[in-house]
């Protein structure tokens, strides 16, 4: 079992940085897939991105790519989302969640555990 927390949201101003954790406990991540989603209100959760279980190889949805990055550090047991030039149309719940043994996918489904998400809110 894993569990996951997020953290490093908050409220910021356009144009402006986050960085956001996913740390992981109860098992380690370092063979899992890591994915970040978000969610607005009424709308379903959508995939930002992933990364494989060494970092090989990352994922990202065209809205977010060249402003997100993602990272880890398997001897932390966590994963980031760097978040730069942010709109705000990135404002929403941001969910980090794991993949055991997968490749990273965009797909939900394909992950087992999922965090309870922080909240990240971007003004004009």
């Amino acid at each position: 079992q894993v569990q996951l927390v997020e953290s490093g949201g908050g409220l910021v101003q356009a144009g402006a940085s986050l960085r956001l954790s996913c740390a992981a406990s109860g098992r380690t991540l370092i063979n899992a897939a890591v994915g970040w989603f978000r969610q607005v209100p009424g709308k379903e959760r959508e995939f930002v991105g992933a990364i494989d279980w060494n970092g090989s190889n990352k994922y990202y949805a065209d809205s977010v790519k060249g402003r997100f990055a993602i990272s880890r550090n398997n001897a932390k047991n966590t994963v980031y989302l760097q978040m730069d030039s942010l709109k705000p149309e990135d404002t929403a719940v941001y969910y980090c969640a794991a993949d055991p043994y997968g490749p990273g996918t965009r797909s939900r489904v394909a992950y087992n555990y999922w965090g309870q998400g922080t909240q990240v809110t971007v003004s004009s």
